[in-house]
Formats: structure tokens, C-alpha cells, sequence
């Protein structure tokens, strides 16, 4: 009964973010233990950092070579994984994470991950849409 509990919870904060896919959330629907509901989270988010890195590489031909611009947006990406890793060591910021956190804690930093891989995803994507090359 717990378990359905927290499908619920899970599904329904998701879902407020408006940026779940349609598998992790059949995923979740499924999942009947711990266990699975982190495998869902950890699909998740590898699902959002392959997205992520093709959408990074679609920048980089938008820039068309351009070294300056190049450079600056690897450097930015850098900067962006050290920003959300710190995020996500932030909103969990225990040194003993699994006692701290419990046997959710995989699945909350793989759903807190995948989140945050999106919204960088959507502000790639205008980056890429904005795009002025010097002349």
C-alpha cells in the first residue's frame, strides 16, 4: 500500500514539472518495488542526458566552426555539469546520504537530475534558435 502511495506522489510530482516522458511515467505505473522505481529514475535520466548530448552537438554545427563561440559554449557546459552536480549535492547535502535519505535517494537525485538535464536541454534549444554569428 505504501508503495502505491508513493507511485502516486512520485507520478503526480512529476508530472507538475510537465517534463516526464511518457515511459518514465509507465515506468513508475509499473514499478512494484524500490528497486525498480530507481531503475525508472536512472532510465530517466540517461534518457535525458542522451537527448541533452545530441542537442549539444546540434549547437555545435549551428556555430559552424566558429572558434570563439565554440569555445565559450564547451566552456559553458563545463560549467553547467559542476552547477548541477553542486545543485543535487545541495538539495542533498547529507554525508551518509542512504541513511539519511533512505532507499528513495537513488530515484530522488535520478528524477532531481533528469529535471534539471531538461530545463538546460530547453535553454540549449534556444540558444541554438538565438544564434547570431559574428560577421
Amino acid at each position: 500500500m505504501r508503495l502505491a502511495a508513493l507511485v502516486i506522489v512520485l507520478l503526480s510530482a512529476v508530472c507538475s514539472f510537465g517534463q516526464a516522458s511518457e515511459k518514465l511515467n509507465k515506468c513508475l505505473t509499473n514499478a512494484e518495488t524500490q528497486s525498480e522505481l530507481n531503475k525508472c529514475a536512472s532510465d530517466d535520466a540517461a534518457r535525458a542526458d542522451a537527448d541533452l548530448k545530441a542537442s549539444f552537438k546540434e549547437l555545435l554545427t549551428v556555430l559552424n566552426g566558429d572558434p570563439t563561440a565554440t569555445a565559450k559554449v564547451k566552456e559553458a557546459e563545463r560549467l553547467w555539469i559542476r552547477y548541477r552536480d553542486a545543485y543535487i549535492e545541495a538539495m542533498f547535502p547529507a554525508v551518509d546520504k542512504q541513511a539519511a535519505y533512505g532507499t528513495e535517494y537513488p530515484m530522488d537525485v535520478n528524477l532531481l537530475r533528469a529535471k534539471l538535464t531538461r530545463e538546460h536541454q530547453s535553454a540549449i534549444a534556444d540558444l541554438k534558435a538565438d544564434y547570431q554569428p559574428t560577421i
